[in-house]
């Protein structure tokens, strides 16, 4: 069985740009997120993040407004389907909001994927466009 993590996130004092380049600039990913990763902007490409743990390829995408990509952590079993993964940017007067909605995510590991948008993304984003030091959360 697969849940679907749906997520909406106040970014303060920043643009849909800033948002779209954090997640799809690979140098500006890997900072924020805290680990190596590999992407590029075309349809159909490939990406690799968090030391290849997670996976996929571009499916859609909206300059500065739309993301979408199909997302596999390499622990899933194999009878798993990819899941797909996608984020809305909202402009808001001088904020964003994001949408972000994870379809078909394993059950059993959408509490952790749920947190791990939190905790490896959103927060760090905060930290970052408010020129803070980031701070990720310990691995167990």
């Amino acid at each position: 069985m697969s849940k679907t993590i749906v997520q909406k996130v106040l970014f303060k004092n920043t643009t849909p740009k800033v948002l779209y380049s954090l997640y799809m600039d690979a140098k500006k990913h890997s900072l924020t997120a805290g680990s190596p990763c590999t992407i590029t902007i075309g349809i159909g490409d490939k990406y690799a993040v968090h030391n290849g743990y997670i996976s996929g390829k571009n499916l859609e995408l909206v300059k500065d407004k739309l993301i979408v990509q199909t997302w596999r952590a390499m622990d899933w079993a194999k009878s798993d389907v990819d899941s797909i993964f996608t984020i809305s940017l909202e402009p808001n007067g001088n904020d964003v909001m994001l949408y972000a909605t994870h379809t078909n995510v394993p059950e059993s590991k959408a509490a952790s994927i749920a947190k791990g948008w939190v905790g490896h993304y959103w927060k760090p984003w905060k930290q970052y466009i408010a020129g803070k030091a980031i701070k990720r959360p310990v691995m167990s």
